[in-house]
């Protein structure tokens, strides 16, 4: 198996936890369990803002976010990726659609694991981040993507299962 098949599936994965996440309602998806700043909502928002941010800089296209921004409606806050936020900035994310969150959540996913997909095995070894040492090439920015999704999607599962 080619390492741009590992990232795709490892995508599909991480879409796969996000459609077997129970229905929840919005006091659910916006409840901040242990009064962590961080409430479902914004976990999954958080996720797709990452991946969708960080795919648009790696492939030139378009943030998917622009198709979905007026349904969200989150204003200034909602175009940032999340990272950094402030307790009172996560919790002014606040999402009362889980079919949204999700659908935007796969849309950002499924578009990197076929930009993933689609990738040859020198084009992972190439350097695109020299602020960090060692410095980051695009597979290893892949990973970083998916493993955040894939954690927060992991916290999101928790605490909805922890909320019953």
């Amino acid at each position: 198996m080619k390492a741009s098949e590992l990232l795709s599936d490892l995508a599909q994965r991480t879409i796969d936890a996000v459609r077997a996440l129970p229905q929840l309602g919005s006091e659910q998806l916006n409840a901040h369990p242990g009064n962590h700043p961080n409430s479902i909502a914004w976990l999954l928002w958080h996720s797709g803002r990452e991946a969708d941010i960080q795919l648009s800089a790696l492939s030139g296209q378009p943030e998917l976010w622009e198709q979905f921004r007026d349904r969200f409606n989150l204003g200034e806050l909602g175009d940032s990726m999340g990272f950094g936020h402030s307790a009172e900035q996560a919790r002014s994310i606040i999402v009362n659609d889980q079919q949204l969150l999700l659908d935007y959540l796969e849309a950002c996913l499924s578009a990197l694991g076929g930009y993933a997909s689609r990738l040859r095995e020198d084009e992972l070894d190439e350097i695109i981040d020299r602020n960090w040492d060692p410095a980051v090439t695009r597979g290893v920015r892949l990973v970083s993507i998916i493993d955040d999704a894939s954690v927060h999607v992991g916290q999101a599962a928790y605490a909805a299962g922890a909320l019953g």
